[in-house]
């Protein structure tokens, strides 16, 4: 059974008006260390990159930040990493001084200008277009993925870095020699983030998105055309992640993730030796310390997820 609702499309990339949830992104201060916890915990990172901004007059300047990523059928994780003192750098510094964890939900759209340009009328202050190169290993050769990605100012979604972006390189960032996982993983489904008021943050997203929230028990869901957002209180994600103590609000909790086998994602856990429970037709287990506060919650089926039933 795939491990997306019936009503989501399966598909890697969006078009038309399709907005899917694409990635999340914890921010550590250790590269190696964080990839070997993906690894310690059944995922298998494909290798560091450093991600730059292409300048016509200069050729090419740092971001700021570097990533190693887990690659699956549907979407990604992303772990981010401080490479120079930028704007974008020294914003990575202040979300990780708040906690070391996931700061970072990008939506995918088939055109990042065309997002931007909504954004910006519907009232949202925005920064301008960024286009990003990061390079890639192919079995092929040396290769570059690239991305253009539309950003508002940081304290107009303070739930963390959330950015549309548009891929224009599918086969150099989804290759199939990295998207096998021990643990079985094979797509990125929800985000989950705690928030002080539910309803505002609901609203706020929808406007984000031009896609509508339903009320759920201690907040609301974000339905995207693939994968969604989970907008809960601190009394809510208690319920939801009693291991999970955040010590403000906002905070991206965690993320689900389908899985093929729910046996693998166990045994992944177990010989990781990390922290995980049961509920019923899936598992959570709480990140290693390397990849910061949160959790994962894996599934085989997305319906079995506590806040899709």
């Amino acid at each position: 059974m795939p491990p997306f609702a019936q009503t989501e499309i399966d598909r890697q990339l969006p078009a038309g008006e399709q907005v899917f949830l694409d990635h999340v992104g914890h921010f550590v201060r250790a590269a190696d260390a964080a990839s070997r916890a993906l690894a310690r915990a059944g995922f298998a990172p494909a290798p560091p990159s450093i991600q730059v901004n292409p300048e016509v007059a200069v050729g090419t300047r740092l971001t700021g930040t570097g990533n190693v990523t887990a690659m699956f059928a549907r979407g990604y994780v992303e772990v981010l990493f401080k490479t120079a003192d930028t704007v974008l750098g020294r914003e990575f510094d202040a979300a990780l001084a708040r906690y070391p964890g996931v700061h970072l939900a990008a939506f995918a759209v088939a055109d990042a200008h065309s997002a931007h340009e909504r954004l910006a009328a519907d009232g949202f202050r925005v920064r301008p277009l960024v286009k990003m190169r990061r390079p890639v290993e192919t079995e092929a050769g040396d290769d570059v993925a690239a991305f253009t990605i539309a950003r508002v100012e940081p304290d107009v979604m303070p739930e963390g870095r959330i950015q549309m972006l548009t891929h224009h390189t599918e086969a150099a960032v989804w290759q199939p020699r990295w998207l096998s996982h021990p643990n079985s993983a094979i797509g990125l489904i929800d985000v989950v983030i705690a928030v002080a008021d539910a309803a505002e943050a609901a609203a706020r997203f929808a406007r984000f998105t031009g896609h509508a929230t339903v009320s759920v028990s201690g907040g609301a869901m974000l339905r995207l055309d693939r994968g969604g957002v989970l907008l809960v209180t601190r009394e809510a994600l208690a319920e939801l992640a009693p291991e999970l103590s955040p010590t403000a609000l906002p905070f991206m909790a965690g993320y689900a993730i389908g899985v093929r086998s729910l046996a693998a994602a166990e045994a992944a856990m177990e010989s990781g030796d990390l922290e995980w429970r049961a509920f019923e037709d899936g598992i959570a287990a709480c990140f290693p310390s390397e990849l910061g506060d949160g959790a994962w919650f894996f599934v085989e089926d997305a319906a079995a997820l506590p806040w899709r039933q």
